[in-house]
C-alpha cells in the first residue's frame, strides 16, 4: 500500500507557513486606511460586482457579523438542531473518484483512491456519520471500511463530530492542522450538546504537507482566518476522461467575534490562495459547507445530465475559483473596517 507524508525542506516550509500567518504578525490597524463606512460601501459594492449573477451565494459573507463570539446556550443549540434536521441532498458521485456524503448544511466528501477513502470532514455527530456518511457509501457502492484517513478541516464540531463513530467502527487515522488540534483538546471556540467530541488526537500536518494514498496525492495548506489552524486541502479529480484540480476551502464565515488579526490572516490567505490556484490553475473550488459552494445545485445539476463526456458543473474554470477569492477577501476587508468604525 502506497501511504506516504511529504513534508518539504525547513527554508520552504518556514517561507509558506510566514505566508499562511502573515497577518497574525501584525494585530494594530497601525498603516491602514482610516476607516469609514464609506470604506466598507465600497468593499461590498466590490464583492457584488465581482459576484456578478453566478457567485451570489457567496454574498452572505459582506453581511454585519456581530462582534463577539456565539456562546453555548439552548437558542444556540434550537438553532444548530434546524439546520441539522433539514432533508439531506442525496449521497452523490460528483467526479468518478469523488463523493458528497453530508447534509443540507453541513458538508462530507470522500475521495477515492487506488489504496482507499478519505474522508473531508465528519459531520455533527455519531448518528448523521451513520446515515449520511456510512449509509451514503452503501448507496454509493463504497466500501466503509476502506476509509483510511478523515481530514478535519477545523475544529468546530460540525465538521469533527461524527469522527468518533468511524474511528471506532473502522479505525481510520484523523488529519487536523497543529494549531486546531490543541484548539479541540484545549479551549473549544464553540461547543454544543449536538455535537459528538473530538476524536483523540492523532496526525498533525503543516502547511505544504502532502499526503499520498494509492494513486492519489492531497496537499495541505494553512488558510488561518475561520480557526487559528484552518485547513485548505487540494487534490485531482477525474471525470469525463479529464483530470482537474480542486481546493477545498476549509472555513469561509467570520464567526469568531472581533477579532482584527484573524481578519488580517484571512485577507492574506485569500491572496496566497489566489496565487497558487491561478498557477496550479485550480478548475474546482469546494467548501465544507453547500451554502459557500452552491454545491447542492450543481450536484442537481451532475444527476440531471451526469454522462461520459457531460459537462461537470462543479468545473467552473481558473477564473470563477479567483473571482470567489476576490469576493471573500472583500467581504473580509469590508468587515474589518466595521470593526474599526
Amino acid at each position: 500500500m502506497k501511504k506516504t507524508f511529504d513534508v518539504p525542506g525547513r527554508a520552504a516550509l518556514a517561507l509558506a507557513i510566514t505566508a499562511a500567518l502573515g497577518g497574525c504578525a501584525h494585530t494594530t490597524t497601525a498603516g491602514l486606511p482610516e476607516a469609514t463606512p464609506q470604506t466598507v460601501a465600497a468593499h461590498v459594492a466590490s464583492a457584488k460586482q465581482i459576484a456578478g449573477g453566478d457567485l451570489g451565494y457567496l454574498m452572505r459573507l459582506c453581511e454585519p457579523q456581530p462582534a463577539d463570539r456565539a456562546t453555548p446556550s439552548a437558542a444556540m443549540d434550537e438553532g444548530l438542531r434546524k439546520l441539522i434536521d433539514k432533508p439531506a441532498p442525496p449521497a452523490t458521485q460528483v467526479f468518478d473518484n469523488l463523493y458528497f456524503v453530508g447534509g443540507d448544511w453541513v458538508s462530507a466528501w470522500l475521495l477515492k483512491t487506488s489504496e482507499g477513502l478519505v474522508l473531508i470532514d465528519a459531520l455533527n455527530n455519531g448518528q448523521e456519520a451513520q446515515a449520511l456518511i456510512e449509509g451514503g457509501m452503501q448507496k454509493l457502492g463504497l466500501e466503509p471500511r476502506q476509509l483510511k484517513y478523515i481530514v478535519v478541516t477545523h475544529g468546530h464540531g460540525d465538521h469533527y463530530g461524527g469522527a468518533s463513530y468511524l474511528i471506532e467502527k473502522y479505525h481510520p487515522r484523523v488529519i487536523a492542522s497543529e494549531a486546531d488540534w490543541n484548539m479541540m483538546h484545549g479551549t473549544l471556540e464553540f461547543n454544543s450538546k449536538l455535537w459528538g467530541p473530538p476524536p483523540a488526537r492523532d496526525i498533525a500536518v503543516r502547511d505544504g504537507q502532502k499526503l499520498t494514498l494509492g494513486d492519489t496525492t492531497m496537499t495541505f495548506y494553512v488558510t488561518t482566518g475561520h480557526t487559528l489552524g484552518t485547513l485548505s486541502p487540494a487534490f485531482d479529480v477525474r471525470s469525463g476522461g479529464r483530470t482537474y484540480h480542486a481546493l477545498l476551502w476549509g472555513g469561509t464565515s467570520f464567526n469568531f467575534g472581533n477579532d482584527f488579526s484573524r481578519l488580517q490572516s484571512y485577507v492574506a490567505n485569500t491572496e496566497r490562495m489566489r496565487t497558487l490556484a491561478g498557477k496550479a490553475p485550480i478548475d474546482v473550488l469546494l467548501s465544507n459547507h453547500s451554502g459557500w459552494d452552491g454545491s447542492i445545485a450543481k450536484m442537481n445539476a451532475v444527476r440531471a445530465t451526469g454522462g461520459p463526456g457531460a459537462r461537470n458543473a462543479f468545473v467552473t474554470g481558473p477564473q470563477v475559483v479567483d473571482r470567489s477569492m476576490q469576493i471573500m477577501g472583500e467581504c473580509a476587508r469590508a468587515q474589518s473596517d466595521r470593526f474599526r468604525l
